[in-house]
């Protein structure tokens, strides 16, 4: 791995990771279902128009068509929705720690359900990943923690797990950019639908609700996914995905520098025990492939 692919990964992280920030300023000053939606929709219509100047068509086979549902459905409605939904009362570093776990929900569910072979290093990752999670739950259960936001953080990264499973191989084909577009649309197509029945679908636009919605709209939306696509054309997904293990770091970092968040001896620790256990997980895979 060269220096540029290094570089490429550690900016997809820090990007990533940071949209937990912002999406908690978000949805403290707007409906989150609302402007959730309007910026899948703007997203989704900036991917497409990029991917038809590089030549992207609509054409897509039957496997891309089910994963623009798929992921559209359960990363962008289920997973990225429920979690601004639950930012109203979670803090953005606990949200950033539970969706960081997705890598090692994957590799639980392959291995204990669809009987995937594991290493023993896996196996230790997974161990160490989710002791730390709970390392983390057990110190802050005891405060102000709201359960119900958790469990809908917890809903939304099992429900991209499962879909990364069920769509494992599904990324041939070509115009992935444009099947990223389509995504989002459907991402608001499904969203939308649920703001109008459960929420005031009105946005009182201000500086700070302004500068973080178009944050969130081009950097983690559009920026980061751009930068992946280049490194795992690079360097392959399954070396790319190892900057995964950087997430819960970066996530509990920005949120303490920018929001102002608590970070105690036992998140540190138990980012660090994440850390380790995803970084373990994705190490065993590449030494697999």
């Amino acid at each position: 791995m060269d220096i540029k692919a290094i570089l490429m990964g550690l900016s997809f992280a820090l990007i990533w990771s940071s949209a937990f920030t912002s999406a908690r300023i978000i949805v403290t000053q707007a409906p989150p279902l609302t402007v959730s939606a309007l910026r899948f929709f703007i997203a989704g219509l900036v991917a497409m128009a990029i991917a038809r100047a590089m030549g992207q068509t609509w054409s897509l086979n039957r496997m891309q068509w089910r994963t623009v549902v798929i992921f559209g459905v359960c990363q962008n409605a289920i997973y990225l929705g429920l979690n601004f939904v639950a930012m109203q009362t979670v803090e953005a570093s606990l949200a950033a720690i539970i969706a960081s776990s997705m890598p090692l929900l994957v590799a639980a569910i392959g291995w204990l359900v669809l009987r995937d072979k594991v290493a023993p290093l896996g196996i230790f990752g997974l161990i160490a990943g989710f002791g730390g999670v709970g390392v983390i739950m057990g110190a802050r259960i005891g405060g102000d923690v709201d359960l119900f936001g958790v469990s809908l953080c917890v809903i939304g990264a099992l429900a991209l797990a499962i879909a990364t499973l069920a769509m494992r191989g599904a990324s041939s084909g070509g115009n992935l950019l444009m099947v990223v577009g389509l995504q989002m649309q459907v991402g608001a197509a499904v969203l939308v639908v649920f703001a109008a029945l459960f929420e005031d679908m009105s946005i009182n636009w201000n500086p700070v609700l302004g500068a973080a919605f178009a944050y969130t709209l081009i950097m983690p939306g559009i920026v980061a996914t751009f930068i992946w696509f280049i490194l795992v054309a690079r360097i392959g997904a399954v070396k790319a995905a190892t900057f995964h293990f950087l997430n819960p770091f970066f996530g509990v970092v920005i949120a303490w520098a920018l929001l102002g968040e608590s970070l105690g001896l036992w998140d540190v620790i138990g980012v660090a025990v994440i850390t380790i256990g995803i970084l373990a997980v994705q190490l065993s895979k590449q030494v697999k492939a």
